[in-house]
């Protein structure tokens, strides 16, 4: 067994979630941003919610898996997310803490019986679609942002990448800012959504972010719940957007 494969093993046991999906369905994955999703985030209907089968930042089994992102919970303004960086890129930051954790952009579904081969970095976009249609009936979730198979084929179709593109840090951020756009980062920015049905919406896409109830958009499906506080994630998407 590789050290990457052990990490993989490490990660799954201590309950670092993986991304979106809703009940019935194979894979997690992320969920649409508003009203009915489009048919490829979309099957019978349901929006695409984190399971709890893996690891992902919004559906920990128990307190020690929360341990792992200890300045997430209500501690005032969350920490770490520094003041002088591009909006885009402090949201990313946020998102990441709730999905991926220490793995960062290397993490992978916890609940893959057979993990990548390589780390994710070090794939092609190619490799990683080979190894998903390798391993079926597993979860497939991968990256900073923990983004499943119909979800990455979408936005690479959409940008316009080649099989042979690595699946970079740099990728994934672009694939990040695609989703954001979806969620209404740019109406948001032209005063066109307000900041309450942004943050609303972002939980919509990640499920280890809270809606104003505190809990996740998919909170009790398949164990999902937040990662942070309500008050802490407005303040801090508040502070971010600059206010």
């Amino acid at each position: 067994m590789t050290v990457w494969h052990i990490v993989i093993r490490v990660l799954g046991a201590a309950g670092l979630l993986c991304a979106t999906a809703a009940p019935g369905l194979a894979e997690p994955g992320l969920a649409w941003t508003g009203g009915n999703p489009p048919p490829m985030l979309r099957l019978a209907a349901a929006p695409l919610v984190a399971l709890n089968a893996a690891p992902r930042g919004g559906l920990f089994a128990d307190r020690q898996a929360r341990d792992l992102f200890a300045a997430l919970p209500d501690r005032g303004a969350l920490d770490g997310i520094a003041a002088g960086e591009p909006v885009r890129a402090r949201l990313r930051d946020l998102i990441a803490r709730a999905e991926a954790g220490p793995a960062g952009y290397d993490a992978v579904q916890g609940g893959a019986r057979r993990p990548p081969p390589h780390r994710p970095t070090r794939m092609t976009l190619g490799d990683i679609f080979e190894w998903i249609d390798a391993t079926p009936g597993q979860h497939h979730a991968i990256g900073r942002y923990q983004i499943i198979p119909a979800t990455l084929r979408r936005l690479v179709a959409r940008a316009g990448l080649d099989p042979g593109t690595r699946f970079s840090p740099a990728v994934q951020d672009r694939l990040a800012d695609m989703l954001l756009e979806d969620a209404g980062f740019g109406a948001v920015h032209r005063g066109e959504m307000t900041r309450a049905d942004f943050r609303l919406n972002l939980a919509k896409v990640w499920a280890g972010l809270p809606t104003p109830s505190g809990q996740s958009y998919y909170h009790g499906i398949a164990g999902n719940r937040a990662v942070m506080g309500h008050d802490s994630y407005a303040r801090a998407v508040d502070a971010i957007l600059g206010g």
